[in-house]
């Protein structure tokens, strides 16, 4: 991230996303308010990070929409960013347990940092990059 970053609604810092070729649907998805997975086609395990072959028996993937929900799985609170992150202290960094199995790394935000806890239920809401809501950030608020 660099030091141009924007702040968006969530008080966070946000800048535009890397795209490659596996990680595009994902980045184009969250633009459009949608969490997408990759989905393996023979054993349907859900893959995080993105990818086009599954970690468990090597089948090819494809993208489908998650439901957004999960539960905050692990969390801690950063009390000193640094770069565009500085002045966003205090805010929560969390692994997110979707409701489809796998866990994101994301923030958690719309509550006080020493509100979350472990096993809170919550759901991905988007934080847009630029004006033009070409790009979004998948982040997760309380349900």
């Amino acid at each position: 991230m660099t030091d141009n970053a924007r702040q968006n609604g969530s008080g966070l810092p946000s800048c535009e996303p890397v795209f490659d070729v596996d990680t595009e649907p994902y980045w184009r998805g969250a633009a459009e308010g949608r969490l997408l997975l990759t989905r393996c086609e023979e054993c349907s395990t859900y893959v995080w990070i993105p990818r086009p072959y599954c970690p468990v028996d090597q089948a090819p993937t494809r993208w489908v929409e998650a439901s957004g929900k999960g539960t905050v799985y692990s969390h801690t609170t950063v009390h000193r960013g640094e770069r565009s992150y500085s002045k966003s202290a205090p805010f929560v960094l969390a692994y997110v347990e979707l409701a489809e199995g796998p866990r994101i790394m994301s923030n958690i935000v719309g509550c006080a940092p020493d509100e979350v806890e472990i096993g809170m239920p919550v759901t991905v809401t988007f934080d847009p990059v630029d004006d033009d809501e070409q790009y979004a950030i998948p982040r997760f608020k309380p349900a």
